[in-house]
C-alpha cells in the first residue's frame, strides 16, 4: 500500500503541474482559432492550413524536450547533476540553430507549403495561410527554444516552474491576438504576431533559468561540441518517429481539404479539440518520461515497472472522461469557435468519434512517455512507420469511396474514424507489445 501511495504522489507531483502547462499550448490555438474563426471560414481555413504546416515544422522538433527530458532525468538518477545540465545546455543550443534555420527556410518557402496541402494559389484561403505562416516564423526559434527549456526543467523533475511560464505565456497572447486582430485590424498576421511574441517572452524565462542554474554548478553556458552531436543523434530517432505522426496528420489534412472549405474549416476546429485533449491526456506520458528516466537512471527496474502499470490504468481512466465530455459537448461546442451553422453541422459527428477514442488514446500517450523516459527511440521510430503503413489502406479507402463533389458531415465522421480510432489504434498495438516486454529497461546513467 506505501508503494503504491509513493508512486501516485510521484505521479501526481509531476502530473498535475504538467496538466495544466501543457495544456497551455493548445490554448493558444483555440485562441487563435477563436479569435479568427470569427473573421470568417477562408480565415478559419487558412489558418487550418498555416498551424498544419507549422505544427508539422514544430513537431518534428519535439525530440528537443524528449530527448532532453530523459537525458537530463537518467543523469540526476545517477547522481551527476553537472552532467545533467551540461546535457540540458547543449539541448537549448540545439533548439536555437535548428530555429534560425528552420525561420529562415520557412519565410520563403511559405506559398509552396501551403500550395501542397491543397489551397490554390491566388485564393483568399492560400492568401490567410501564407500570412499567417509568414508571421509564425519569427516565433518559430522561441517555440523551440521552449521546447528544450521545458525538457530541461522536468528532467530536473520540475514541472512546476514550466506552469508558471505556461499560463503567464497563454495570458499573454490572448491580450495580444484580441488587441492585434480587432484592434489593429491585422486579421490572420495579427493573431501569428501575437502569439511569436508571447513565444518569445516565454523562451526569455526559459534561457535565464537554464543558464543561471549552469553557473550555479559551474558548467559552461557555451555549448559541447560532442554534447550537440550526441543529443542531435538520441534526437534523430525521435524525429522519426514525430515524422511518421506528422505524415498522418498531413495526409488526413489533404483528404479534408478535398472535401471543400467548410469541411476543412470543421476539420481545423476538431483538430484543435484533438490538440487539446491530446496536450491533457499527455500530462502522464511527460511524468512518464521523467520518472522512468530517473529510476532507470538509478537502476531501480522494478519501480519503473509499477510507476508504468500505475500510469497506464490512469491514462485509461483519464481517457474515459475527456471522451465522456467531449461526447456531451459535442452538439454546442462549434460555436465557441464559429457563427457559421455549416461549419457546426460537420464539426459534431468528429467530435463524437474522437470522444470513442479518447480510452485508446489515454493509453497510446502514456506508452509513449514511458518507451521515451527509457531511451527506446529506435523502436519508437520504426513503429512510427509502421503505423503509418497500416492507416494508410484506411485513409485512402476515405479519400476514393468520397464522391467526385463530396459535401456534408458524414465525410469529415469517416475521415476522424480513420484517424482517430485506426491510427490510434495500430499505436497501441505497436507500443502496447514492445512496454509488455523488458528489453526497454535498460538501466544506468
Amino acid at each position: 500500500m506505501t508503494s503504491k501511495s509513493s508512486n501516485a504522489g510521484e505521479i501526481l507531483r509531476l502530473a498535475v503541474p504538467a496538466f495544466v502547462a501543457l495544456i497551455a499550448e493548445p490554448l493558444f490555438l483555440l485562441a487563435d482559432s477563436a479569435i479568427v474563426g470569427h473573421l470568417g471560414v477562408d480565415q478559419l481555413a487558412g489558418l487550418g492550413l498555416a498551424t498544419t504546416v507549422l505544427h508539422t515544422i514544430v513537431g518534428l522538433m519535439v525530440f528537443l524536450a524528449y530527448s532532453t527530458t530523459p537525458a537530463v532525468a537518467r543523469a540526476l538518477g545517477a547522481g551527476d547533476a553537472a552532467k545533467a545540465l551540461s546535457s540540458g545546455r547543449d539541448g537549448v543550443w540545439l533548439a536555437f540553430g535548428l530555429g534560425v534555420v528552420l525561420a529562415v527556410a520557412g519565410f520563403f518557402v511559405a506559398p509552396q507549403m501551403v500550395g501542397l496541402l491543397g489551397a490554390a494559389e491566388g485564393s483568399a484561403v492560400h492568401g490567410f495561410a501564407v500570412d499567417y505562416l509568414r508571421w509564425s516564423m519569427p516565433g518559430l526559434v522561441a517555440m523551440l527554444l521552449v521546447f528544450a527549456g521545458t525538457g530541461v526543467l522536468r528532467g530536473l523533475q520540475d514541472t512546476r516552474t514550466p506552469l508558471v511560464v505556461a499560463t503567464a505565456g497563454f495570458t499573454l497572447n490572448i491580450v495580444l491576438n484580441w488587441f492585434f486582430v480587432y484592434g489593429l485590424g491585422l486579421s490572420v498576421a495579427g493573431s501569428a504576431a501575437g502569439t511569436s511574441i508571447a513565444q518569445w517572452a516565454m523562451a526569455a524565462v526559459y534561457l535565464g533559468i537554464v543558464f543561471s542554474r549552469t553557473r550555479s554548478h559551474n558548467v559552461s553556458v557555451f555549448p559541447s561540441f560532442r554534447g550537440v552531436l550526441s543529443m542531435g543523434k538520441v534526437g534523430s530517432w525521435l524525429m522519426l518517429r514525430t515524422a511518421s505522426m506528422r505524415l498522418a496528420m498531413l495526409v488526413t489534412v489533404m483528404v479534408a481539404a478535398a472535401q471543400g472549405s467548410v469541411n476543412l474549416a470543421a476539420h481545423q476546429l476538431a483538430a484543435t479539440v484533438f490538440s487539446f485533449f491530446a496536450f491533457a491526456l499527455d500530462a502522464l506520458a511527460i511524468a512518464a518520461q521523467a520518472l522512468i528516466g530517473k529510476e532507470l537512471g538509478a537502476g531501480n527496474a522494478g519501480r519503473a515497472k509499477a510507476l508504468t502499470g500505475t500510469m497506464v490504468r490512469w491514462g485509461l481512466g483519464f481517457g474515459v472522461i475527456t471522451g465522456a465530455l467531449l461526447a456531451i459537448a459535442s452538439p454546442w461546442a462549434g460555436w465557441v469557435f464559429s457563427n457559421d451553422a455549416s461549419v457546426h453541422t460537420a464539426l459534431t459527428p468528429a467530435l463524437l468519434v474522437m470522444a470513442i477514442g479518447q480510452p485508446i488514446a489515454g493509453l497510446v500517450f502514456v506508452l509513449d512517455g514511458v518507451l521515451i523516459g527509457a531511451g527506446d527511440a529506435k523502436y519508437l521510430a520504426i513503429a512510427g512507420v509502421v503505423n503509418v503503413l497500416i492507416y494508410a489502406p484506411l485513409l485512402i479507402a476515405v479519400a476514393f469511396l468520397m464522391p467526385a463533389a463530396p459535401s456534408g458531415p458524414a465525410w469529415l465522421g469517416w475521415l476522424w474514424a480513420a484517424f482517430a480510432l485506426g491510427y490510434m489504434c495500430a499505436r497501441a498495438l505497436t507500443l502496447g507489445l514492445r512496454a509488455s516486454g523488458g528489453k526497454w529497461m535498460v538501466t544506468g546513467g
